[in-house]
């Protein structure tokens, strides 16, 4: 007898990060579902380690414990969620459920190159007040190939070269694009100022600010989120 396979459920989407993660539940706890008494009871989330600058498809891990303000029947089994922020609101990317003692571990790959804030949150449920934690913002990178360069004269994207001008050449990217580099542990963050470099294989020139600032040499290779 032929039956008929169930439609297939929508893959869900975890924006311009991009992260493969487990399924999450289908209806995640609201804040504001609880109605605080002298029962429910505050907490925190502490988190004791967090990987924030990553090569795409490398595992970002976050851990942590969720804590009461006072003692609670139990905290095991509490759901706690890791978060990215895009557009206008946060989407939720990696899902854990608390030991007994409360500690968790977040687990996630991201697939694409991008910046973006991230933050822990617990919403609350029986007896516990949901709270929030903001880690800072995750890096995911890839290895690009680039060059410095320095003098005077205009820009492309508007303005004037000087030894202080923090900021990157590029042959693609809008004007104006901020671009995470990282090299030995130091970042910076700067904008796309003007057009180059001209030479194959190379897809940066660094302004001689931004060189100083990641101890960068004069060619060779280092982490780009853009």
């Amino acid at each position: 007898m032929y039956v008929p396979a169930p439609p297939a459920p929508q893959a869900v989407g975890f924006g311009p990060v991009g992260i493969d993660s487990a399924a999450l539940d289908a209806a995640l706890p609201r804040e504001g579902s609880l109605n605080p008494s002298a029962s429910t009871a505050a907490t925190r989330l502490s988190i004791r380690r967090r990987t924030l600058d990553v090569l795409e498809w490398h595992p970002v891990v976050v851990a942590g414990a969720l804590r009461a303000r006072r003692a609670v029947a139990g905290l095991a089994g509490r759901m706690v969620t890791l978060q990215t922020f895009r557009h206008s609101g946060w989407s939720t990317v990696a899902i854990a459920r608390t030991r007994s003692n409360g500690a968790f571990r977040l687990r996630l790959i991201p697939r694409r190159i991008g910046s973006e804030r991230l933050r822990v949150r617990f919403a609350g449920e029986q007896y516990l007040l949901g709270t929030t934690r903001e880690l800072g913002r995750l890096n995911v990178y890839r290895t690009v190939e680039a060059s410095w360069y320095g003098g005077g004269g205009a820009l492309a994207c508007g303005g004037s070269l000087t030894s202080a001008t923090m900021g990157v050449a590029s042959r693609t990217l809008p004007c104006g694009t901020l671009v995470t580099l990282r090299l030995n542990g130091r970042s910076v963050r700067v904008p796309v100022v003007d057009r180059g470099p001209f030479v194959a294989g190379r897809e940066f020139d660094l302004t001689e600010a931004t060189k100083q600032a990641l101890g960068f040499g004069d060619t060779g290779a280092l982490w780009s989120t853009s």
